[in-house]
């Protein structure tokens, strides 16, 4: 079976950057969409970012600027380079892949951002 296992959450001061990892192993034939999704404390879980097999991303509008999404097909791997830190970013970032129609999630990783 696909596993999704991420890396990269830390306590960071606003202003600071953090990168996450996604990489995927398993029976892998397509990864047709990458993604990260976020819930904070109280809130609903929210798309952050994704990035088709066609290159196409797009981005929630409260981090457009300030966190890029990218891909390395080679290693099954996506990233979210996440810049310019604010306390509102504080929560459970979460990979997706959409793999032969099949949705995955990742385990979680905590990021929290102090004042």
């Amino acid at each position: 079976q696909v596993q999704l296992v991420e890396s990269g959450g830390d306590l960071v001061q606003a202003g600071g950057s953090l990168r996450l990892s996604c990489a995927a192993s398993g029976s892998i034939s397509s990864i047709n969409v990458m993604g990260w999704h976020r819930q904070a404390p109280g809130k609903q879980r929210e798309l952050v970012a994704q990035i088709t097999s066609g290159g196409t991303t797009n981005y929630a509008d409260s981090v457009k600027g300030r966190f890029t999404i990218s891909r390395d097909n080679a290693k099954n791997t996506v990233y979210l380079q996440m810049n310019r830190l604010k306390p509102e970013d504080t929560a459970v970032y979460y990979c997706t892949f959409l793999i032969s129609s099949n949705i995955y999630w990742g385990q979680g990783t905590q990021v929290t951002v102090s004042s």
